[in-house]
């Protein structure tokens, strides 16, 4: 179970900050992030090199795209499409609304089910495909703090939700001007127990059956009439508690 954060601040410098923990079986192979297509050159993400596809990327218009698994999906099915392929279809787009109607009207059948946050410094939202065939949902996120993992979003059935949304929310806020992040790299690479105890419920984890937290990433993305202003990217290549993030060059 993955976990995408997000805070949306319209008219700030920096309207969009996001973090993400990918949470995968630690023997699965991924490349960290970089312009891994040649034949999509303005994407910069992680790659799953079983697939081919990713679970976080970036392009040069700015567009953020991240997939979540749905309950009980863990895993491939080999008669299915890869979900990873999902991030990259958005990040053909150069604005996250028109992303968003996009994969909205994809087949629900030729994919496990999803959560997608898809996102640039205009707009934000979520896309859920339940697994049962209805049509992919396409919501707008709101201002604000929100987050999301296999659960919908924002939603306190999510014990990892329920335990570490309002501490986001109490948490200052990151600057990615100055680079200061150290009050969300704490709760990204915290290990404290969740709502009832559960290792779910934590936001790093680590299992006996060997799923674990194995990447973590800060990102952050500069208003549009800043035009000579990059994003930022910092990217842990393991578990946060234990792996520092470093830049990811664009």
């Amino acid at each position: 179970m993955c976990t995408i954060v997000l805070l949306r601040r319209p008219g700030h410098d920096w309207p969009l900050i996001c973090a993400a923990n990918r949470d995968e079986m630690v023997d699965r192979p991924t490349q960290a992030p970089a312009r891994h297509w040649p034949d999509r050159p303005e994407v910069t993400a992680g790659r799953d090199q079983l697939a081919g596809g990713t679970w976080l990327g970036i392009n040069d218009w700015g567009v953020i795209a991240g997939v979540l698994n749905r309950p009980g999906s863990l895993g491939s099915d080999p008669i299915l499409r890869s979900r990873g392929e999902l991030p990259l279809d958005a990040l053909d787009h150069a604005e996250a609304s028109v992303a968003a109607g996009a994969l909205s009207a994809i087949d629900p059948n030729s994919y496990r089910s999803f959560n997608m946050v898809i996102a640039d410094a205009q707009g934000a939202f979520w896309l859920s495909s339940p697994g049962d065939g209805t049509a992919v949902r396409a919501q707008a996120i709101p201002e604000g703090l929100s987050m999301i993992t296999a659960h919908d979003l924002n939603d306190d059935a999510s014990p990892r939700i329920a335990h570490y949304k309002p501490l986001f929310e109490a948490a200052p806020p990151p600057d990615p001007q100055t680079g200061d992040w150290a009050a969300w790299q704490a709760l990204m690479g915290d290990r404290r127990e969740g709502v009832g105890g559960e290792e779910k419920g934590s936001m790093t984890i680590l299992t006996p059956a060997g799923f674990a937290t194995v990447s973590s990433s800060l990102l952050a993305l500069p208003g549009r009439e800043r035009p000579g202003i990059k994003p930022r990217w910092l990217f842990a290549p393991g578990p946060p508690n234990t792996v520092p993030y470093a830049p990811v060059k664009f």
